[in-house]
């Protein structure tokens, strides 16, 4: 599928968002440890959050719906044991299954294979595995050593965890996810700081709401989780921030208006905070009686940016600063060469290909803007990468002739973002 994105003078609208993504993945997996039966509203239903639900199902976790976006999950109370002796998982190119599934998958006394696309076989997973492996968990590889498909057969037991190095906050988040269900609960110590903590954070946060006592050093390098159950609860997804951001770039882009109205100011989800690097760029917000409103500078200033924690946000970014005026650098973003694709040099290669000046450093990108005054029409390729195609959509508000290109790839995180883009960029009811 191509979509051709139309520019338009200035865009003022209000947006309903779907779920969180990330909440919705951890939701899933908590709820399904918990005692009892926990009720989950506004849950996100895309291409990555139904590979979770339907690998759950597998393991004989119960998942019903009762309503459109109001599923049930009946809890195991920490106990996990599947049906079958093996169970064969496929989760396509969802990372967060993968990995939150390596962790879940070793409290059963049976072997669970899981395996995905061919990207997601490339993507790193070692640290994590060498992790369980030294817990005593039984991890075989199918294919190329630390990668999927992997075979994992527990149960995991608990006690002291060590993990050298964290480069993806997924592999924190699967472990403290199950700690609380080990005979012997985690202690958990991480030898280097790990990336994108605040989505560390928002896994924890997630973990008290279900009732679990925790303890965590302030870099999150060391973490102690006592045995304990999870109680199931009633529990709302809040919008999700990252879909978000694409709606406020669009505002910021052309010099409008744009409101999300289920997404709050004290979200602890990590790209809230891209609130912040709009504001530097120029632009206002604040929360009205709408919802969270963005309104777009005149003209957009360039920023020199630490993008760690919000490293969905790097493509939306990196876009933007083609319409300011001077140079924008994004750093400490490394970890996003083994994301869906290799973000980093694909961001660099599309907006090259729309006369835009960019060129990759070690640990992240530099953008040379010009105030869009140089861009031109190009068909994008998303490498099926649903952040490209989402990002690239806002340098088409402003220049004629953008085609997405394998523009279904949002199904991953948001299936209905080019008819809500429709709808609320160009007022189309």
């Amino acid at each position: 599928m191509i979509k051709e994105i139309r520019p338009v003078s200035q865009v003022d609208g209000a947006v309903y968002v779907p779920g969180s993504k990330s909440i919705t993945h951890r939701l899933l997996f908590i709820s399904s440890l918990a005692m009892g039966t926990s009720t989950i509203r506004d849950v996100l239903y895309s291409e990555d959050t139904i590979y979770t639900m339907e690998a759950l199902k597998k393991l004989g976790i119960e998942i019903w719906e009762e309503e459109k976006g109001v599923i049930h999950v009946k809890g195991v109370n920490g106990r996990l044991d599947p049906p079958n002796e093996r169970t064969e998982i496929y989760v396509g190119n969802s990372g967060t299954t993968a990995r939150f599934l390596c962790a879940f998958s070793a409290l059963a006394k049976k072997e669970v294979l899981i395996t995905g696309d061919e990207r997601l076989k490339e993507r790193p997973m070692q640290d994590l595995l060498k992790t369980l492996m030294e817990a005593a968990v039984e991890v075989k590889f199918l294919e190329k050593e630390w990668h999927l498909p992997v075979i994992i057969k527990g149960p995991m037991v608990g006690g002291l965890f060590l993990m050298p190095k964290a480069p993806s906050s997924q592999y924190v988040s699967s472990l403290l996810i199950v700690g609380p269900c080990l005979k012997y609960g985690m202690e958990l110590a991480i030898k280097e700081p790990p990336y994108s903590k605040p989505y560390i954070l928002l896994t924890l946060e997630m973990m008290k709401r279900f009732g679990i006592n925790y303890g965590a050093s302030e870099d999150l390098r060391l973490f102690r989780i006592p045995p304990q159950p999870y109680r199931a609860k009633d529990i709302t997804v809040e919008g999700d921030a990252s879909s978000a951001c694409y709606f406020w770039a669009a505002a910021a882009a052309t010099a409008g208006k744009m409101s999300v109205v289920n997404v709050y100011p004290n979200s602890k989800q990590p790209d809230i905070g891209f609130l912040d690097v709009l504001k530097r760029m120029g632009c206002y917000w604040e929360r009205d009686i709408i919802g969270l409103t963005v309104r777009g500078p005149a003209e957009l200033m360039p920023v020199k940016v630490d993008m760690n924690d919000m490293p969905d946000q790097v493509p939306t970014l990196a876009v933007l600063a083609l319409f300011a005026k001077g140079e924008t650098v994004i750093r400490n973003v490394a970890h996003l060469r083994g994301k869906e694709t290799d973000r980093i040099r694909a961001i660099v290669n599309e907006i090259k290909k729309i006369g835009g000046k960019a060129k990759e450093i070690e640990d992240g990108i530099v953008i040379e803007g010009d105030g869009g005054n140089n861009l031109y029409g190009a068909e994008i390729e998303t490498y099926n990468d649903h952040r490209i195609a989402m990002s690239f959509a806002i340098a088409g508000l402003r220049v004629e002739g953008i085609r997405i290109k394998g523009a279904e790839c949002v199904k991953k995180s948001f299936p209905e973002f080019w008819e809500t883009w429709e709808r609320v960029c160009y007022g189309k009811a």
